[in-house]
């Protein structure tokens, strides 16, 4: 039942550059995995909702593909993606790498939150990394473009500084009713969520160029009567070359790929997990308006 009375509710989009800890912090907020993870950049494709529920607030956090400049259709469709995300919402964090600082990506970023007038919260994320006189003056820097309303300094990967952000947000929400009920997590459906899990060891697994030539598709999903689920998924990829690596000698990599995408989603869904992958050449994959449709993407951005 979706809570009513005296209740508060809003949405607070996570922008910035790639690679920044957006998801992580997603993750870290929801307290479960609702966005894959990767330490390559433009991870995270589709917008996903995470859901926050502390007692009678409901926060939808926007975790959005991270801001550069685009070259192909896929990358400006993300892109035009994150910037949806940021209208739909109440509130809207900019995450900084403390490591790296102001890049050019972020500079853009600001430039278009200048010229819409518009306030933003600033999260300095890694801060355990980074020496606090660094951090200091790299507040101060950003404070000076006259877009940040509050400035926040956390380690999501930590966890630290979170609990007083949320408190933050919290108190920004307005009163009324939820909008998804309070078992709810993401938005994200299962089959998709299961192909993204596959995708995150992709790119965890592979070097260099290759996971952005890659996808994954669930293509079939079944509830077996002993509570088990038997998932079959094609990885596709655009040349026979890649094909190769993708599975390695003997199919050696992409058994390791399998298994640790069936551990993981055998802990996030709870239930025994049964993988079946398989590798297909399509060389224009990301250039069919379908599947956009299923990542909430828009094929025209």
């Amino acid at each position: 039942m979706i809570k009513t009375k005296n209740y508060r509710v809003g949405f607070v989009a996570i922008l910035g550059a790639p690679n920044v800890g957006k998801s992580t912090l997603l993750n870290q907020l929801i307290g479960t995995k609702v966005s894959i993870v990767s330490p390559k950049v433009q991870t995270t494709r589709v917008k996903v909702l995470g859901i926050y529920i502390k007692n009678k607030t409901q926060i939808i956090f926007i975790d959005t593909p991270g801001i550069f400049s685009p070259k192909r259709r896929l990358d400006r469709a993300m892109v035009a993606s994150a910037w949806h995300g940021n209208e739909d919402a109440d509130q809207t964090l900019l995450l900084v790498d403390s490591l790296h600082g102001i890049d050019n990506n972020t500079k853009d970023i600001i430039k278009v939150f200048e010229k819409k007038n518009k306030k933003v919260i600033l999260i300095l994320n890694k801060i355990d990394r980074v020496k606090k006189v660094k951090l200091l003056n790299l507040a101060k820097e950003l404070d000076r473009t006259g877009v940040i309303s509050e400035i926040f300094m956390i380690s999501a990967l930590y966890r630290d500084g979170i609990e007083t952000l949320v408190e933050y947000l919290e108190n920004k929400m307005d009163v009324g009713p939820w909008l998804f009920p309070e078992d709810q997590v993401s938005d994200m459906p299962e089959r998709l969520l299961a192909a993204e899990i596959t995708r995150e060891q992709l790119y965890l697994q592979l070097h260099q160029e290759l996971p952005y030539t890659t996808t994954v598709d669930t293509e079939s999903w079944e509830n077996k009567k002993d509570g088990s689920i038997h998932i079959r998924q094609i990885i596709l990829v655009e040349r026979t070359s890649q094909k190769g690596i993708v599975l390695a000698k003997n199919g050696q990599r992409i058994k390791a790929i399998g298994e640790s995408a069936r551990s993981e989603l055998s802990n996030i869904l709870n239930k025994d997990i049964h993988l079946f992958l398989f590798v297909k050449v399509q060389e224009k994959w990301s250039e069919e308006i379908d599947r956009y449709k299923e990542w909430g993407l828009n094929f025209n951005a």
